[in-house]
């Protein structure tokens, strides 16, 4: 039995988003990619599980990219607060994967939020800020997708 209900949370619990983008799925990598970087984010690593899937085992997956963002003084801030355990979560992705030829769909959850939820994270002021803080920055990102 888990912990946590997972059917008595819902996607603002998680931090949840998802977005459609239309267009070709690498030009959909570099629009997200710049979509958070314009508001703070830095791109620690990116690598594409399809491609890994499909020359290792053959899996024949359709184009999927992982970008994990990352914004310093948010990252500072988690790993104070949690006693360095916010690093196990680390970097804040958000995932770009192909529905079909043209149409993109971008997905992101809150690794602050979800940090809290494990008890990885405290429940207190000082991580609500950090919530917080994090939650704009991504939604102003999110904003940005809306200019392709």
């Amino acid at each position: 039995m888990l912990p946590i209900d997972p059917t008595a949370l819902d996607s603002e619990d998680i931090g949840e988003k998802e977005a459609t983008l239309h267009m070709d799925h690498e030009e959909a990598i570099e629009h997200v990619r710049e979509a958070f970087t314009q508001e703070g984010f830095g791109v620690a690593t990116e690598f594409s599980p399809s491609d890994m899937l499909n020359e290792k085992i053959g899996a024949d997956r359709d184009p999927y990219y992982v970008l994990g963002a990352c914004n310093p003084t948010m990252a500072d801030r988690a790993l104070d607060a949690t006693d360095n355990r916010m690093g196990g979560l680390f970097p804040c992705n958000v995932v770009i994967w192909q529905e079909e030829p043209g149409v993109q769909t971008v997905y992101h959850v809150s690794i602050m939020k979800v940090a809290r939820l494990v008890g990885m994270a405290p429940d207190d002021e000082t991580m609500q800020g950090i919530v917080d803080d994090t939650g704009e920055l991504v939604e102003a990102a999110w904003a940005n997708l809306d200019a392709a």
